[in-house]
């Protein structure tokens, strides 16, 4: 399945791309909203595309093969959005996008556990390069869902599933790990949603959601410090913003969406920006129904003073 990009019409409309103009994706994938920018900012604007992922970076290459003089690709996080933007010499800075959802080449052919219907090895990391474990655990080993469902005290995973999947029945999902896991190690995705059925399945029966997604989510989140990150990229992304420059950050959940919002209150409130949307954009009727990753898409945007 091709990753169709999320609210393209409003990206443009609120970021507001003019000819010659400076665009920095900090995440960006496949290249979707990278295109839709780089027709906007022609004849010579340049876009600064960067991406925790490897693969993606050369998917992206592919993608955007046709502006090549125009685009500098980086393999990194958002999160070092300064340094990277520093070190390429990449200025001014008219506008920056964020978008905080993982794609569709994640789901459909990374092959790493990001799907609870498809039965791989339970990794999660976006770039095969997560967070390393510190402290007793030093030595750079690299943070997986595996190592989190099969290491982790039943007390740590409950408060990973209630923080970061908001899971009402977190102590219950963590309690059916730990004892699954002395019995058999979880090694793959499958293994874990049948010990998620096990132990709520039932509870989860006409309701709108899988029983296994908010788990998913708290682990992949986890894993790849996604909420760290971007508390650390928002301020970064606004210091390098030129005067008048716009910022537009796209999440798909609540607590990337209260961060977001907080800070962007936080920073009208010290006279820096002016908000763009008094409360987040979301997708149209016809929009969810052609792409349905866009249902849960919110959009925040501001303008530097």
């Amino acid at each position: 399945m091709d990753h169709i990009p999320v609210l393209q019409h409003e990206v443009l409309q609120h970021l507001d791309p003019k000819p010659d103009e400076n665009i920095i994706d900090g995440t960006v994938g496949n290249g979707g909203h990278a295109s839709l920018l780089l027709e906007k900012t022609a004849p010579f604007g340049k876009l600064l595309a960067i991406d925790a992922d490897k693969q993606q970076i050369t998917n992206a290459r592919h993608a955007l093969e046709k502006y090549n003089e125009r685009i500098v690709l980086v393999n990194g996080s958002y999160a070092n959005i300064k340094e990277i933007a520093e070190r390429v010499r990449f200025k001014p800075i008219h506008g920056i996008l964020l978008d905080l959802g993982y794609s569709s080449w994640h789901v459909d052919q990374s092959g790493r556990g990001f799907s609870f219907s498809k039965n791989e090895p339970l990794d999660m990391r976006y770039g095969l390069a997560g967070l390393s474990l510190q402290g007793q655990d030093a030595g750079k080993v690299e943070l997986t869902a595996e190592r989190i469902v099969n290491e982790y005290k039943e007390k740590e995973l409950a408060h990973i599933f209630a923080e970061y999947g908001e899971e009402k029945f977190s102590k219950q999902i963590a309690r059916a790990i730990v004892g699954h896991r002395k019995v058999k190690k979880i090694s793959t995705t499958f293994d874990l949603v049948k010990v998620i059925e096990e132990a709520v399945g039932m509870k989860y029966r006409g309701q709108n959601i899988h029983y296994a997604t908010r788990t998913f989510q708290a682990l992949r989140i986890v894993v790849n410090g996604e909420l760290e990150n971007l508390e650390k990229a928002l301020p970064e992304a606004l210091e390098i913003l030129a005067s008048g420059g716009r910022m537009a950050i796209i999440s798909f959940h609540s607590l990337e969406d209260r961060i977001v919002k907080h800070f962007f209150q936080q920073k009208e409130k010290e006279g820096v920006i002016t908000i763009l949307t008094n409360k987040p954009v979301t997708a149209s009727d016809q929009e969810v129904i052609s792409n349905l990753r866009a249902r849960s898409a919110k959009l925040r945007a501001i303008q530097k003073i």
